[in-house]
């Protein structure tokens, strides 16, 4: 497909949709939101990338095949779930560390078992999407 409207709003949105992921991310241990919308909110701005300019586009934008995400998310989320145990929890107790005092700053394991989630998959999303899309081609 070769949309000149499509190519110049992927442009534009393409960065507010990875900060949109990213905005998911952070908030997902508070409100709604997670590793999981986030990652496929992520996904979808590199699948639009790929039908604006083509899945070579997209690839190259990530800089790193899409299956090699899947194996650092899953090991991103095991080593929140350990960081429990190594304090002597149960596995994926969630352990926090306030920055400044604020709880809006707080940083802990449920943060980064989203992120390990939002990792697997936005791998998973790309990696099946982007086969198919150069299949079709």
């Amino acid at each position: 497909m070769s949309s000149l409207i499509l190519q110049t709003a992927t442009r534009y949105l393409f960065p507010l949709l990875l900060l949109f992921s990213l905005f998911l991310l952070w908030r997902g241990h508070h409100e709604p939101g997670g590793g999981f919308v986030g990652g496929l909110v992520a996904a979808t701005a590199f699948v639009l990338v790929a039908l604006a300019e083509g899945p070579g586009a997209a690839r190259e934008i990530l800089r790193l095949r899409p299956w090699r995400l899947v194996p650092l998310g899953l090991g991103t989320a095991v080593v929140a779930g350990a960081l429990a145990l190594l304090a002597g929890r149960p596995f994926l107790s969630g352990l926090w560390w306030m920055s400044g005092g604020s709880e809006l700053l707080a940083f802990g394991t449920p943060l980064l078992f989203d992120l390990g989630v939002y990792l697997t998959v936005m791998g998973v999303v790309l990696s099946v999407l982007l086969a198919l899309m150069e299949e079709t081609r």
